[in-house]
Protein backbone atom coordinates (compact mmCIF):
# COMPACT_ATOMS: atom_id res chain seq x y z
CA UNK A 1 0.00 0.00 0.00
CA UNK A 2 1.17 3.49 -0.83
CA UNK A 3 1.59 5.76 2.17
CA UNK A 4 -0.53 8.89 1.87
CA UNK A 5 1.13 12.28 2.06
CA UNK A 6 0.53 14.37 5.17
CA UNK A 7 -1.13 17.05 3.06
CA UNK A 8 -3.65 14.50 1.76
CA UNK A 9 -4.61 13.57 5.32
CA UNK A 10 -4.98 17.23 6.30
CA UNK A 11 -6.96 17.85 3.12
CA UNK A 12 -9.40 15.02 3.92
CA UNK A 13 -9.86 16.11 7.55
CA UNK A 14 -10.57 19.76 6.71
CA UNK A 15 -12.88 18.67 3.89
CA UNK A 16 -14.75 16.40 6.31
CA UNK A 17 -15.05 19.25 8.84
CA UNK A 18 -16.60 21.41 6.11
CA UNK A 19 -18.96 18.63 5.00
CA UNK A 20 -20.15 18.10 8.59
CA UNK A 21 -20.51 21.88 9.03
CA UNK A 22 -17.91 22.17 11.75
CA UNK A 23 -16.86 24.97 9.40
CA UNK A 24 -20.02 26.39 7.85
CA UNK A 25 -20.16 28.07 4.42
CA UNK A 26 -18.57 31.49 4.68
CA UNK A 27 -16.76 30.67 7.92
CA UNK A 28 -13.13 31.67 8.31
CA UNK A 29 -10.68 28.81 8.81
CA UNK A 30 -7.94 28.94 11.46
CA UNK A 31 -4.64 30.40 10.30
CA UNK A 32 -1.94 28.26 8.68
CA UNK A 33 0.02 28.39 11.93
CA UNK A 34 -2.99 27.30 13.99
CA UNK A 35 -3.84 24.48 11.57
CA UNK A 36 -0.23 23.29 11.56
CA UNK A 37 -0.24 23.14 15.35
CA UNK A 38 -3.64 21.44 15.41
CA UNK A 39 -2.64 18.70 12.96
CA UNK A 40 0.95 18.56 14.24
CA UNK A 41 2.42 19.05 10.75
CA UNK A 42 4.54 21.67 9.03
CA UNK A 43 3.11 24.86 7.57
CA UNK A 44 4.04 23.81 4.02
CA UNK A 45 1.91 20.68 4.49
CA UNK A 46 -1.07 22.81 5.51
CA UNK A 47 -0.53 25.21 2.60
CA UNK A 48 -0.45 22.26 0.19
CA UNK A 49 -3.75 20.96 1.60
CA UNK A 50 -5.32 24.42 1.36
CA UNK A 51 -4.16 24.72 -2.26
CA UNK A 52 -5.98 21.48 -3.10
CA UNK A 53 -9.12 22.58 -1.25
CA UNK A 54 -9.08 25.88 -3.10
CA UNK A 55 -8.53 24.16 -6.46
CA UNK A 56 -11.58 21.97 -5.86
CA UNK A 57 -13.78 24.85 -4.78
CA UNK A 58 -14.09 24.04 -1.07
CA UNK A 59 -12.44 27.23 0.15
CA UNK A 60 -11.44 30.68 -1.05
CA UNK A 61 -8.23 32.43 -0.04
CA UNK A 62 -8.32 36.19 0.34
CA UNK A 63 -5.15 38.22 0.05
CA UNK A 64 -4.23 39.28 3.56
CA UNK A 65 -7.55 38.03 4.91
CA UNK A 66 -7.11 34.30 5.38
CA UNK A 67 -9.01 31.24 4.14
CA UNK A 68 -12.81 30.96 4.09
CA UNK A 69 -15.22 28.13 3.40
CA UNK A 70 -16.85 28.69 0.01
CA UNK A 71 -20.42 30.00 0.11
CA UNK A 72 -21.34 27.47 -2.60
CA UNK A 73 -19.79 24.08 -1.94
CA UNK A 74 -18.93 21.49 -4.62
CA UNK A 75 -21.50 18.74 -5.22
CA UNK A 76 -21.27 15.21 -6.60
CA UNK A 77 -18.07 13.26 -7.06
CA UNK A 78 -14.72 14.66 -5.98
CA UNK A 79 -13.63 17.17 -8.56
CA UNK A 80 -17.12 18.02 -9.78
CA UNK A 81 -16.42 21.59 -8.78
CA UNK A 82 -13.75 21.88 -11.44
CA UNK A 83 -15.24 23.73 -14.38
CA UNK A 84 -12.93 24.14 -17.31
CA UNK A 85 -12.75 23.90 -21.08
CA UNK A 86 -10.19 21.14 -21.51
CA UNK A 87 -10.19 21.36 -25.30
CA UNK A 88 -9.26 25.05 -25.29
CA UNK A 89 -6.65 24.52 -22.58
CA UNK A 90 -5.21 21.59 -24.54
CA UNK A 91 -4.84 23.80 -27.63
CA UNK A 92 -3.07 26.55 -25.70
CA UNK A 93 -0.70 24.04 -24.10
CA UNK A 94 0.14 22.50 -27.48
CA UNK A 95 1.09 25.91 -28.87
CA UNK A 96 3.02 26.82 -25.73
CA UNK A 97 5.06 23.61 -25.94
CA UNK A 98 6.25 24.32 -29.46
CA UNK A 99 7.06 27.97 -28.74
CA UNK A 100 8.42 27.80 -25.20
CA UNK A 101 10.65 24.77 -25.63
CA UNK A 102 12.30 26.66 -28.48
CA UNK A 103 12.54 29.78 -26.35
CA UNK A 104 14.21 27.87 -23.51
CA UNK A 105 16.68 26.24 -25.92
CA UNK A 106 17.79 29.56 -27.43
CA UNK A 107 17.76 31.29 -24.04
CA UNK A 108 20.28 28.76 -22.72
CA UNK A 109 22.49 29.57 -25.71
CA UNK A 110 22.07 33.34 -25.95
CA UNK A 111 21.10 34.69 -22.52
CA UNK A 112 23.01 37.65 -21.17
CA UNK A 113 23.82 38.54 -17.58
CA UNK A 114 20.99 41.07 -17.67
CA UNK A 115 18.57 38.36 -18.81
CA UNK A 116 19.67 36.13 -15.93
CA UNK A 117 19.35 38.98 -13.43
CA UNK A 118 15.78 39.69 -14.58
CA UNK A 119 14.85 35.99 -14.37
CA UNK A 120 16.32 35.75 -10.85
CA UNK A 121 14.37 38.82 -9.74
CA UNK A 122 11.16 37.28 -11.07
CA UNK A 123 11.85 34.03 -9.23
CA UNK A 124 12.25 36.10 -6.06
CA UNK A 125 8.87 37.72 -6.77
CA UNK A 126 7.31 34.28 -7.19
CA UNK A 127 8.83 33.08 -3.91
CA UNK A 128 7.54 36.16 -2.09
CA UNK A 129 3.99 35.75 -3.41
CA UNK A 130 3.36 32.01 -2.96
CA UNK A 131 0.17 32.68 -1.00
CA UNK A 132 -1.01 35.59 -3.17
CA UNK A 133 -2.56 34.13 -6.30
CA UNK A 134 -2.77 37.23 -8.50
CA UNK A 135 0.79 38.36 -7.80
CA UNK A 136 2.06 34.82 -8.25
CA UNK A 137 0.27 34.50 -11.61
CA UNK A 138 1.76 37.78 -12.84
CA UNK A 139 5.27 36.72 -11.83
CA UNK A 140 4.74 33.32 -13.49
CA UNK A 141 3.75 34.91 -16.81
CA UNK A 142 6.59 37.42 -16.58
CA UNK A 143 9.07 34.55 -16.09
CA UNK A 144 7.94 32.86 -19.30
CA UNK A 145 7.97 36.14 -21.24
CA UNK A 146 11.49 36.86 -20.01
CA UNK A 147 12.68 33.48 -21.29
CA UNK A 148 11.32 34.43 -24.71
CA UNK A 149 13.18 37.73 -24.44
CA UNK A 150 16.36 35.89 -23.45
CA UNK A 151 16.12 33.85 -26.66
CA UNK A 152 16.96 37.09 -28.52
CA UNK A 153 14.58 36.06 -31.28
CA UNK A 154 12.11 38.88 -31.91
CA UNK A 155 9.52 36.54 -33.46
CA UNK A 156 9.44 34.35 -30.36
CA UNK A 157 9.02 37.46 -28.24
CA UNK A 158 6.17 38.75 -30.42
CA UNK A 159 4.38 35.39 -30.38
CA UNK A 160 4.60 35.17 -26.60
CA UNK A 161 3.39 38.76 -26.16
CA UNK A 162 0.41 38.06 -28.43
CA UNK A 163 -0.51 35.06 -26.26
CA UNK A 164 -0.30 36.91 -22.93
CA UNK A 165 -4.04 37.01 -22.25
CA UNK A 166 -4.54 33.39 -23.28
CA UNK A 167 -1.54 32.43 -21.17
CA UNK A 168 -2.96 34.22 -18.14
CA UNK A 169 -6.18 32.21 -18.33
CA UNK A 170 -4.46 28.94 -19.20
CA UNK A 171 -1.94 29.28 -16.36
CA UNK A 172 -4.69 29.92 -13.84
CA UNK A 173 -6.62 26.87 -15.03
CA UNK A 174 -3.45 24.80 -15.33
CA UNK A 175 -2.62 25.49 -11.70
CA UNK A 176 -6.10 24.47 -10.57
CA UNK A 177 -5.88 21.23 -12.50
CA UNK A 178 -2.37 20.44 -11.32
CA UNK A 179 -3.06 21.20 -7.66
CA UNK A 180 -6.27 19.13 -7.83
CA UNK A 181 -4.93 16.08 -9.66
CA UNK A 182 -1.42 15.93 -8.23
CA UNK A 183 -1.98 17.45 -4.76
CA UNK A 184 0.89 19.70 -5.75
CA UNK A 185 1.94 22.84 -3.93
CA UNK A 186 3.02 26.31 -4.94
CA UNK A 187 6.47 25.44 -3.59
CA UNK A 188 6.74 22.59 -6.09
CA UNK A 189 5.66 24.86 -8.93
CA UNK A 190 8.29 27.42 -7.91
CA UNK A 191 10.94 24.70 -7.87
CA UNK A 192 10.14 23.76 -11.46
CA UNK A 193 10.74 27.36 -12.52
CA UNK A 194 14.01 27.40 -10.58
CA UNK A 195 15.09 24.22 -12.37
CA UNK A 196 14.36 25.78 -15.77
CA UNK A 197 16.35 28.86 -14.77
CA UNK A 198 19.28 26.73 -13.59
CA UNK A 199 19.50 24.99 -16.97
CA UNK A 200 19.39 28.33 -18.80
CA UNK A 201 22.02 29.81 -16.50
CA UNK A 202 24.26 26.77 -17.08
CA UNK A 203 23.90 27.20 -20.84
CA UNK A 204 22.60 23.63 -21.21
CA UNK A 205 20.28 23.86 -24.20
CA UNK A 206 18.98 20.29 -24.07
CA UNK A 207 18.33 20.37 -20.33
CA UNK A 208 16.52 23.70 -20.62
CA UNK A 209 14.33 22.27 -23.39
CA UNK A 210 13.64 19.07 -21.43
CA UNK A 211 12.71 20.92 -18.25
CA UNK A 212 10.40 23.31 -20.07
CA UNK A 213 8.73 20.39 -21.87
CA UNK A 214 8.33 18.54 -18.56
CA UNK A 215 6.84 21.65 -16.97
CA UNK A 216 4.19 22.05 -19.69
CA UNK A 217 3.59 18.33 -20.26
CA UNK A 218 2.48 17.66 -16.69
CA UNK A 219 -0.78 19.59 -16.99
CA UNK A 220 -1.41 18.05 -20.40
CA UNK A 221 -1.08 14.61 -18.80
CA UNK A 222 -3.60 15.60 -16.13
CA UNK A 223 -6.07 16.69 -18.82
CA UNK A 224 -5.61 13.37 -20.59
CA UNK A 225 -6.41 11.44 -17.41
CA UNK A 226 -9.46 13.55 -16.62
CA UNK A 227 -10.76 13.09 -20.16
CA UNK A 228 -10.61 9.31 -19.96
CA UNK A 229 -14.10 7.80 -19.64
CA UNK A 230 -14.87 6.28 -16.28
CA UNK A 231 -15.93 2.66 -16.18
Amino acid sequence: MQTRKGSEIVFEQIKRQIETEQFAPGAKLPTVVELAESFEVGRSTVREALSALKAMGWITIRHGGGSFVSAQLPTGEEGAGLAFNTELLQEVLEVRKFIEVGCATLAAKRRTEQNLAELRATLEEMAASLDREEESDRADIRFHLLIAEASHNSLFGSMMESMTERMRESMKESRRLWFFAERASTEQLLQEHKDIYAAIEAGDEQLAADRMMHHLQKVENVIGRLRQPTE
